[in-house]
């Protein structure tokens, strides 16, 4: 790639993005980090050479103190990393880095640092054109942070669900980190829009953890709370432009929440990948402050030859409860068909007691679900309305079952029934449920409570919106 830059450079080509002397110093973890020591920005106590064997680590780890991370020096995406608690699982790690960075990367150094126990993950966004901050500096050497995204809730050290601004930070440490990110970015000449990774601890110390040169999957949190985008704002860097906006001028409008939605089995290891065809395939495009950026439509491939994610779900509001609770309900209405999806984990994670008050850290999965994710528990009122509406949903199909085009047929139930006895299976339990029939509506009667039930039922689609007792739902 960097090869291939050149090249267009001498042709008179520009490239949308930053300098071939910044990605290769940015994408190497030991020249980023001294790069950054030389910049003033705080980095994690490790070793800042490459780590040569097995013996050399176990030393190293031991100067630093337990625990320590053992990461590849080209990697990303969380491969070529591993933890150490002590000196066995330090030579069982560099052996295991190595090898996967070496066939990953094509580059088997590794680093050693620190360990930072349950961290928060934020960003800095800068345009110049974990916390991760988003930054963006010019040509004529103007750079501005755009400030936060928290990224913290992650499988297998990979983000999965993020949001701007944190919850976390105040004003006096997102200034310090953005100043910081700034100072990175002009350290190494850089131009385009970028991100700067942090790893944050619970008294608010930040450290450096990388840069990335490019566009990220999650930029969109950041264009909906500044209302810059950030992909025209590249372009006219790259261009020769300068920057329009001033730091004063970039405003944290509102909130957004954005979720990987991916074809994955959430039910191991809090995801491995599914592949199949796109059965069905429905965005929730029609609902308001929604934004779905995918790839893919009904009747595509998912194949093991690409990433598995199907589309990134950005909700926005005026803040995070607002924007919270649209994702659920966009999580509600996103049909999937085909293939395994994690819909099923993104929604209990936005709606969990701990997320929701914003205590959260890269730990945050295996913390709530030590023995894996095990999927919904239904409490007794959703186990009813759910009966409920399962039995109405019978009834209805049995009656429009008798009439064909408007056409009476051979009837199948007595055409005066109003009230049916039902056993319905759910889960391992078989539960009995009365339903009568009134005008267009359902009264369902489940463990001795009586719940109104009215839907428009429309068999066709493979979403219900029920209304159970003056409460909407939507029912997959």
């Amino acid at each position: 790639v960097l090869s291939s830059l050149s090249l267009q450079a001498s042709e008179g080509v520009t490239f949308i993005g930053p300098d071939t002397h910044a990605i290769q110093a940015m994408g190497d973890k030991i020249e980023s980090k001294l790069l950054a020591k030389n910049a003033k920005v705080n980095t994690i106590p490790g070793f800042d050479g490459v780590v040569k064997d097995a013996d050399e680590a176990v030393r190293i780890a031991r100067e630093i103190g337990y625990p320590v991370m053992i990461k590849a020096s080209a990697g990303g995406g969380g491969k070529g990393m591993r933890i150490a608690w002590d000196d066995e699982e330090t030579r069982e790690g560099f052996r295991f880095s190595s090898q996967e960075a070496a066939s990953s990367f094509g580059d088997d150094r590794l680093l050693i640092e620190k360990f930072i126990d349950n961290p928060r993950h934020i960003e800095i966004q800068v345009v110049l054109s974990v916390f991760f901050f988003q930054i963006l500096a010019d040509k004529h050497g103007n750079a501005l942070w755009l400030n936060e995204r928290e990224c913290s809730i992650q499988r297998r050290n990979q983000k999965v669900v993020e949001e701007a601004p944190s919850t976390f930070l105040d004003p006096e440490t997102r200034r310090a980190m953005g100043e910081q990110a700034v100072a990175l970015a002009k350290a190494v000449k850089y131009s385009s829009a970028g991100t700067v990774e942090f790893l944050v601890d619970s008294s608010k110390n930040f450290y450096f953890l990388e840069m990335n040169t490019r566009l990220q999957v999650e930029h969109p949190v950041t264009e909906c709370i500044t209302g810059l985008d950030l992909v025209q704002e590249m372009i006219r860097i790259a261009k020769g432009y300068p920057l329009r906006h001033k730091q004063a001028d970039i405003p944290i409008n509102g909130w957004a929440v954005e979720c990987r939605v991916y074809a994955e089995d959430p039910y191991k290891s809090f995801g491995l990948p599914s592949v199949g065809k796109l059965s069905q395939y429905q965005e929730p495009l029609h609902m308001p402050s929604v934004r779905v950026d995918s790839g893919i439509q009904q009747g595509s491939d998912i194949s093991i030859y690409y990433d598995a994610m199907i589309s990134k779900l950005i909700t926005y509001g005026s803040n995070r409860a607002e924007a919270l609770k649209r994702m659920e309900e966009a999580l509600d209405n996103y049909v999937i068909r085909g293939v395994a999806h994690n819909i099923s984990l993104l929604r209990e994670v936005i709606i969990h007691p701990r997320f929701v008050q914003g205590d959260i850290s890269t730990k945050f999965l295996p913390e709530v679900y030590p023995d894996g994710f095990k999927g919904h528990k239904l409490t007794d009122l959703e186990r009813r309305e759910l009966l409920a509406t399962a039995a109405s949903l019978y009834v209805a199909e049995q009656l429009r079952s008798q009439r064909f085009l408007g056409t009476p047929r051979i009837p199948i139930a007595k055409s005066k029934r109003r009230s049916w006895e039902l056993s319905v299976h759910l889960g391992d339990g078989i539960y009995p449920v009365a339903v009568s029939k009134d005008g267009s509506s359902f009264s369902v009667e489940v463990d001795g409570m009586k719940l109104n039930v009215t839907s428009e039922w429309n068999l066709a689609s493979p979403l219900l919106s029920v209304t159970i007792d003056g409460t909407q739902r939507t029912i997959q």
